[in-house]
């Protein structure tokens, strides 16, 4: 029996911009893309050009609608917007640098330093409570294109937390764990939507005027389950 072919997602940070260079946490602040930004971003775009790509998500922002427009113009295909890949809202300490931030709420962001995951700032969210809604968004996309290439661009916080439930690491180091750059390029290959294997992370080869090749689907260096056939699909009577 045959398996069935892999999904792979595109998992793509937005390009920078002026508050993502001045360090201020924009989690809901709408800003645009930097030049810096858009640059980086159409390099990707050429990187990710010979691939098939059967559909390009992003989040409601401007930063990240504008990443994935650029990316999917080379498909000529439209940009699908889901809120539920949006960045983490940091409530009142949106814009403020993270020394404003330890001088006017210093017990919040010990907290916030303390666990990320569970802690949220007044106004804000929590790590848990973007990863239920990212996660199940995601789940979502891969199943209605499963077999085929999507570009899904995101924010640093929820890809981040994306990466940390899918690939089971403790949520609460999120932040101390995973990187993500502007505009950097993850890969996680779907075997069906409750096994996955991350195949690039936080990849900005592409920063440079050469780049690299897209890496292959991964097979026999993973355990069995990755390369076994699926078990038949069953009805619910049974047959």
């Amino acid at each position: 029996m045959s398996s069935r072919p892999h999904t792979r997602i595109f998992l793509i940070r937005h390009g920078a911009t002026p508050l993502s260079a001045e360090d201020r946490f924009a989690g809901s602040t709408n800003v645009p893309l930097s030049d810096e930004g858009r640059e980086q971003v159409r390099r990707l775009a050429l990187r990710l050009s010979r691939e098939k790509i059967a559909a390009v998500y992003a989040s409601n922002m401007g930063r990240t609608e504008e990443t994935a427009r650029i990316l999917a113009a080379p498909h000529g295909l439209p940009v699908q917007t889901d809120s539920g890949l949006r960045e983490i809202s940091h409530g009142h300490w949106e814009e403020m640098t993270r020394i404003e931030v330890e001088k006017q709420f210093p017990e919040e962001a010990a907290a916030w330093e303390s666990d990320p995951y569970t802690f949220a700032p007044t106004g804000g969210e929590s790590g848990l409570d973007v990863t239920a809604r990212a996660l199940p968004t995601l789940i979502r996309i891969v199943r209605e294109f499963a077999g085929g290439n999507v570009i899904v661009v995101s924010h640093k916080a929820t890809i981040r937390l994306l990466l940390s439930s899918l690939l089971g690491f403790d949520p609460r180091r999120y932040r101390d764990n995973l990187d993500q750059s502007p505009a950097a390029l993850n890969i996680v290959d779907f075997k069906d939507p409750s096994h996955e294997s991350l195949t690039l992370f936080n990849d900005t080869s592409h920063y440079s005027e050469a780049g690299l090749a897209i890496p292959e689907v991964p097979r026999a260096r993973l355990s069995p389950w990755w390369n076994a056939a699926p078990p038949p699909v069953r009805d619910k009577h049974g047959g």
